[in-house]
């Protein structure tokens, strides 16, 4: 036995000494087994595997956050800006053409039962600075509730009565969700005129000058499909996970959509605030609703085609971040389960194609798929929630510090390169992350083996503001949720695993890890408790 153990076992054996009564001695009994317990040969050979297959997974997110972070520079010193890589020119009324020179736009706007912000897309699309009789608005609503179906039929009529040309579309089923009103909406006979397709989901408002800037890029460039804007988060101050979401967030448009734009002209579409050519959707089979990302499902099938994106970081389109930790664990479990879905269905197409070239292949199926999709989710949760932790247990099992410790905080670092003033909070986004790689885990593997949830589709829920400033008021009156109703068993599970694991290394371990491990628990019992994001009153 170490000297550590030695005097741990010595501290214990002295507090419980004068102890007569039999609640000291079973606890004290209990731990003596637990510490003696001897574990079988092969565990500490499993985890060796495991932690060489931790590290490679690592290593391998490690070289390409570096990757993107060696390629933004240079974006950056070399000033590659979209009206540099691509030709740009505003758009004017001819003489003779007048607003002929205008291509005629389509604006979508998918929702469903969007009580609290069907008005902020209908209002801010309607406002859009282009010639009136030049765009359409489509407005796609398959919600079930007959008095939001009626208030969002009533705010179309409204614009419809100043002029603006405005379609309510609706149908009697919701197959194949958003992808369905979407491909249904492209049905319409006064589709046919329109050369491209504007997409905002219900809770995004654009700034007028939009088309204006995006636009030109379509028409000077017969090359390019889609043109993406970034998100810009209207609510991100209002609690902490609301913080930690643009964080990510901000990262992946920063970083992740720059160097996808600047490389290989390719990114994954958002599913709103993008401009597509609506001859690209034809040619790339249009929408199709085989997963929950239908938006990356048409972009990767564009791309295969020879299609080029654009991503311009500049201009950007108010949105809300989900404030509710159900509502985000659910948007989060679609994230992650139908990219890796995707890719499930779709490797095979991709190494087939000859429309593009082997580097392209590569980036496709290794860096956007395989290393972002599926690896980024599972060695964070794998490796930092369970390997790490259990590893303290097994005292044959080292884990290098570089792999424990630098690589994390290089790739932490490097992610607050997309949101500065939330620096001083990345050490609550890592534990939050860790948390939540728990659901992207489960979620990634549920779209690779292709079971159980893979076609779940829960509409993200959005609050909007009036509904926020009801809801302050409301809980002066209401109590709040009772605890057993947000209680979250699975978290509760591995915090209080992740204690158990830290108070050993504390007493008896020589690895030190105590000190993130039962901070990691604290994190798990947070939120498993139901102690984050807006609480919402009955």
């Amino acid at each position: 036995m170490d000297p550590l153990s030695s005097t741990a076992s010595a501290v214990l054996n002295e507090t419980f000494s004068g102890a007569g009564d039999d609640v000291s001695g079973m606890a004290m009994l209990m731990w003596g087994r637990i510490r003696g317990f001897r574990l079988p040969p092969v565990v500490p050979l499993l985890m060796d595997i495991a932690v060489y297959l931790c590290l490679i997974m690592s290593t391998m997110l490690f070289v390409e956050r570096v990757y993107m972070g060696v390629v933004m520079f240079f974006v950056k010193l070399l000033r590659r800006t979209p009206e540099k890589r691509f030709k740009w020119a505003p758009l004017e009324a001819d003489a003779e053409l007048g607003n002929g020179v205008y291509p005629m736009i389509l604006v979508q706007i998918p929702m469903y039962n969007e009580r609290e912000v069907y008005k902020l897309s209908i209002g801010a699309a309607c406002a859009l600075s282009w010639p009136s009789d030049r765009i359409i608005i489509q407005v796609l609503d398959d919600s079930t509730d007959p008095i939001i179906k009626n208030l969002v039929e009533t705010e179309c009529q409204k614009w419809a009565s100043n002029g603006v040309d405005i379609k309510y579309e609706i149908r009697d089923n919701r197959n194949g969700y958003k992808a369905g009103a979407l491909k249904e909406g492209m049905k319409r006979y006064y589709v046919k005129q329109c050369d491209y397709v504007v997409i905002f989901d219900a809770d995004f408002q654009p700034e007028p000058d939009y088309l204006m800037r995006t636009i030109p890029f379509l028409v000077h460039n017969p090359k390019i499909a889609l043109v993406q804007a970034r998100w810009k988060f209207v609510n991100a101050d209002e609690c902490l996970m609301t913080r930690m979401q643009e964080m990510s967030l901000d990262y992946h448009f920063t970083v992740e959509q720059e160097v996808g734009s600047s490389t290989y002209a390719f990114f994954g579409f958002n599913g709103t605030a993008g401009v597509w050519r609506i001859a690209a959707i034809d040619e790339a089979g249009g929408w199709n609703h085989r997963t929950t990302v239908e938006d990356m499902d048409l972009a990767v099938r564009a791309s295969l085609r020879g299609w080029k994106f654009l991503y311009i970081g500049t201009l950007t389109v108010k949105n809300e971040l989900p404030s509710t930790f159900k509502a985000f664990r659910y948007q989060q479990h679609r994230w992650s389960c139908g990219p890796a879905n995707l890719f499930r269905k779709m490797f095979m197409e991709i190494v087939r194609n000859k429309n593009v070239n082997a580097w392209k292949k590569v980036h496709v199926i290794y860096s956007f798929f395989f290393v972002r999709k599926v690896i980024a989710h599972i060695v964070t949760f794998v490796f930092y929630c369970v390997v790490l932790p259990t590893a303290c247990l097994v005292p044959d099992v080292d884990v290098p510090k570089w792999g424990a410790v630098y690589i994390p905080v290089v790739i932490t670092i490097l992610n607050s390169v997309g949101t500065p003033r939330s620096f001083h909070l990345l050490s609550f986004w890592l534990l939050f992350e860790n948390v939540m790689a728990l659901h992207r885990t489960k979620g990634t593997l549920i779209g690779l083996m292709e079971v159980g949830r893979v076609n779940e589709w829960i509409v993200t829920e959005k609050l909007g503001d009036a509904f926020k400033l009801k809801s302050a008021a409301q809980a002066i009156k209401t109590p709040r949720f009772k605890i057993a109703e947000r209680v979250l068993v699975l978290e509760l599970c591995f915090g209080a695993y992740l204690l158990f694991c830290g108070c050993y290394d504390l007493i008896f371990g020589k690895q030190l890890y105590y000190w993130y491990i039962i901070l990691q628990a604290i994190a798990f019992f947070i939120i498993g408790f139901g102690y984050v994001g807006t609480i919402v009153p009955s």
